[in-house]
Parts: C-alpha cells; sequence; structure tokens
C-alpha cells in the first residue's frame, strides 16, 4: 500500500472500532462510570495502571478497585484516614498489590494538594510536539512522597526506554476529543497532536507489517518512529490510530 491507501484502510479500521461498541470490551469503561472530571481522571489512572494481562480479569479488578474506595475516587483520594487504607491492604492485581494501591491514594492526594492535580502536572512539563517528557517529570512528582520502592514499577518512564503504554493510552482517554463517545477528552490544555499512540504487542505487530515501524523492540524508541509515521497519516489526532492498530491485532488477528 502508497501512502494514500494505507491512510484510507486504517481510516475505514478506525471507524469501525472507535465506537460504543468497543468500551463493553476495554477498561476505558472505568472511567465511563463517572461524571466529575477529578473521578474520572482518578479511576482512569488506577484502571490503566493495572491493565496488562488477561482483559476480563483487568475490568475486574479495576472494579474492584472502585469498590474499594466506594465509587467516590476523588473524595477517597482527597479525605481518607488511615484507617480506611486497610481495606486496600488485600488487593492483587498480577504484581500492584494492597501496598502499591495505597501509595498510589497517597501520591494521587499529594498532587492534589500540593501540585494543582493531575492535568496541571501534566501540562506544565508538555513540549511543544510530545507529552513524553511530561511523563517523565509526572513520574518525579508521584514519588517525591515517602514510598515502597517496589511501587515505582508501577508507573514508567520514557526517559528511561519504556513504551509507556498504560500511561500513553490514559492519556488518549483524558485529552483525545472524540465524537465517537470512546475517549472522554476532559483535559483541554494538552493537544490530541502530542500524544503518542499506546504500543503493546498487538499494535506493534499490526504497525511492522503495515510499514510504519521497524525497530523489533516496543519501546520508547519504537513509540517516537511509529508516532512519526502516524503523524504524517494525521498530524492534528494520530492516536486515533490506536484504535485501528488494536482492533487490527486483537479482534482480525491481522
Amino acid at each position: 500500500m502508497n501512502k494514500s491507501e494505507l491512510k484510507s484502510f486504517l481510516d475505514e479500521k478506525v471507524l469501525q472500532y472507535n465506537t460504543l461498541d468497543f468500551i463493553e470490551s476495554d477498561p476505558v469503561q472505568i472511567p465511563h462510570l463517572f461524571s466529575q472530571k477529578e473521578d474520572i481522571e482518578i479511576a482512569g489512572f488506577l484502571s490503566a495502571t493495572i491493565a496488562w494481562g488477561n482483559r476480563k480479569m483487568i475490568i475486574q479488578n479495576s472494579h474492584k478497585m472502585m469498590d474499594l474506595i466506594g465509587n467516590s475516587p476523588y473524595d477517597f483520594v482527597m479525605n481518607h484516614q488511615e484507617h480506611h487504607l486497610e481495606k486496600l491492604e488485600n488487593f492483587v492485581h498480577r504484581t500492584f498489590n494492597g501496598q502499591d494501591f495505597v501509595s498510589f491514594i497517597k501520591s494521587l492526594q499529594n498532587i492534589y494538594t500540593n501540585h494543582g492535580g493531575l492535568e496541571a502536572t501534566f501540562t506544565k512539563h508538555q513540549e511543544t510536539d510530545s507529552i513524553q517528557n511530561a511523563i517523565t517529570e509526572f513520574k518525579k512528582v508521584f514519588f517525591e512522597i515517602n514510598h515502597l520502592t517496589r511501587t515505582e514499577k508501577h508507573v514508567s518512564d520514557p526517559s528511561k526506554n519504556s513504551s509507556s503504554k498504560r500511561i500513553n493510552m490514559w492519556l488518549r482517554w483524558n485529552c483525545r476529543q472524540d465524537t465517537k463517545g470512546v475517549d472522554l477528552g476532559i483535559w483541554k490544555n494538552i493537544s490530541p497532536s502530542k500524544l503518542s499512540c499506546p504500543l503493546d504487542v498487538h499494535s506493534g505487530n499490526v504497525a511492522r507489517k503495515l510499514g510504519l515501524l521497524s525497530r523489533v523492540q516496543n519501546d520508547a524508541k519504537a513509540v517516537a518512529e511509529l508516532d512519526a509515521n502516524l503523524r504524517l497519516l494525521d498530524p492534528n489526532d494520530p492516536v486515533k490510530y490506536d484504535f485501528a492498530l488494536f482492533g487490527l491485532g486483537v479482534f482480525e488477528k491481522f
């Protein structure tokens, strides 16, 4: 396929998969449970954090997380007392455990109390053409309070060559102005043009087959290469193609 044919093919797949039906089998359904901005972004952040492994288990455990914080994420983050955290300690999703959950709640409280919230933290550190440096700076802020060293592995860092798949997915949810109702678009200060594709094994394999990616590893360098090629197809909304790459890989076994 030439560039024009490839764009037409992928645009068609975006239309096919960027629909409300997508929500039913995706962790994006968790932030859709809420209407307040802070609830949406916290619910999204927590569910995106554990978004690896079996998709049904991810969604099941994300609902469990919401139950444990009273289905009021922002209120729990800001107003919990120490004894309220005890019920979180038995939570586990793969390597993310109750201690990590408690640490995340405390770090989120610090961000809202001392840094103006999640959107402000990312907005402050965005660059003219990328949000990747803001992820690195966010991790520094997130772990500036006392925490367990083991918890650090649950927030990725592009400067360490991580693809930061889950955070990039969460940023897509927050920043992309989606007329189809999947992405929530609650953040207005970061342009979707700066977002990066949430690169995983599925989207990576499809991207390579389509000639959008040559790098073998799914790492930060691969994200940069894929971003550059997707921005040639749509500079204003490059991450819409995540729907196409993911759908082709997961649902069509492309």
